[in-house]
């Protein structure tokens, strides 16, 4: 950007917002949600008495849960023939398509045809400035072109006249025994973002780390399970000691696949769907409605590609009553890569020094949202997620592979065993018929 466009901007974010208007306490925004999917951001901001106005959302599984779970509520299927936003709108909420952006996807950048979807939101924005929006998407997106995505979507809202603020929050931090990093953008025309992403730091917590004692799989004296994603092995593990790495949507092409567990027991299960809702801050069965229009392994797409309720619950209440901005240790943002926290209030892009962990909530271990039976890896699916491990240059946890090493021996005994009984039992069945 050029010095005189850049000062330009920066002059209008000082008149418009910042110094001018103080933070309104006990704000209740009306909100349009768009790319809602199932509507986790809407559901946290609702918590604290947020008031959803529209819904736009063209998967049919998740327009069928918002419906269901959102009657009252506009319900649109398509971004790009949307006019505009509901009269009184004040706050606009944007999942938008992380696809393009993931590390597990095309990683072809804010172009794509997917991502690219974001445009949509700007073409909404120069029709109606709506006073605050919020975004929420991957971390890779800080990255990615390195940091073009970031510019881009930064260089609009300063155009437009917002200060803005990010940061990469994990969800452990407000109890879920998920680990799953967001980055969560607030733009606003008129209060100072600052005051609702970093009122709050908290200590990040320890990882809870299982080296050296994962054989015993218990920690402080407490059996756990670590989780891991078992159609990986090669070039990652997604290794979460008493937790379960990032719930996906699914794998490169499409299908549906849930971490796995190393239970106490040294049994490997993957988790029930209404016990990954859970996970997630949902009620169980939330996304039930889904199966009235797709298969009941769509509910896992939705689920992973959710916005998680306790993450969107505290914006929520930030945003009714913003905090004091704590003093972080700041430092001017040139150039790439983007830091996990970020803002430009009037002054220019600023690197803040603040944790993932704005929250710390106490902690609830995995095993606890557990209520339902969960199913154990077949015996191909082990066997290829071990031989994968025998391949593999990752440093993997101590007693990792011997412990899956361990399970594949048992069930393919077990399976084994269930073979010849099955045969014996058609031979005797057999001659009892001769």
């Amino acid at each position: 950007m050029a010095a005189s466009s850049k000062s330009a901007v920066q002059l209008s974010l000082i008149n418009s917002s910042v110094e001018a208007v103080l933070p309104v306490r006990g704000r209740k925004h009306k909100v349009a949600g768009l790319f809602a999917g199932i509507g986790g951001l809407e559901r946290g901001l609702e918590r604290a008495g947020h008031e959803p106005k529209l819904f736009c959302e063209n998967d049919p599984a998740a327009m069928a849960v918002l419906a269901n779970k959102y009657p009252e509520v506009k319900l649109h299927d398509d971004i790009c023939t949307l006019e505009r936003v509901p009269r009184g709108t004040s706050l606009l909420t944007a999942g938008f398509p992380c696809q393009d952006l993931s590390q597990a996807g095309r990683t072809v950048g804010i172009s794509g045809a997917r991502s690219g979807l974001v445009g949509e939101v700007f073409r909404l924005l120069e029709q109606n400035r709506v006073p605050s929006v919020l975004l929420e998407n991957v971390p890779f997106m800080l990255q990615l072109g390195r940091g073009s995505a970031m510019d881009l979507i930064t260089t609009e809202f300063e155009r437009l006249g917002y200060a803005w603020a990010y940061r990469v929050v994990d969800a452990r931090a407000f109890g879920l025994p998920q680990r799953r990093r967001r980055v969560y953008f607030y733009a606003s025309l008129r209060d100072d973002p600052r005051a609702v992403l970093f009122a709050d730091d908290a200590e990040e917590t320890n990882e809870r780390a299982l080296n050296g004692c994962l054989r015993e799989r218990r920690i402080d004296g407490e059996p756990v399970a670590c989780g891991f994603y078992w159609t990986e092995g090669i070039r990652g593990l997604g290794w979460a000691p008493d937790a379960l790495p990032t719930l996906k949507s699914g794998s490169a092409v499409g299908i549906p696949s849930p971490p796995a567990m190393l239970m106490p027991d040294g049994n490997i299960v993957t988790p029930d769907i209404r016990d990954a809702e859970k996970l997630q801050g949902f009620p169980q069965d939330w996304t039930k409605a889904a199966e009235r229009v797709a298969r009941r392994s769509a509910r896992w797409k939705l689920v992973g590609n959710a916005v998680s309720v306790p993450a969107a619950a505290w914006l929520g209440s930030r945003l009714r009553d913003p905090g004091k901005v704590l003093d972080f240790s700041l430092s001017a943002l040139k150039g790439s890569p983007w830091p996990t926290a970020a803002w430009n209030v009037g002054y220019g892009r600023m690197r803040v020094e603040a944790s993932e962990w704005p929250d710390k909530k106490p902690y609830k271990s995995v095993l606890k949202y557990l209520k339902r039976d969960p199913v154990p890896l077949s015996e191909r699916a082990a066997r290829g997620f071990y031989e994968r491990l025998e391949r593999t240059n990752l440093n993997l946890p101590d007693g990792f592979k011997a412990a899956v090493k361990e399970y594949l021996d048992r069930i393919t005994t077990k399976t084994t065993e269930h073979a010849v009984s099955n045969r014996r039992s058609g031979s005797d069945q057999q001659s009892a018929f001769l």
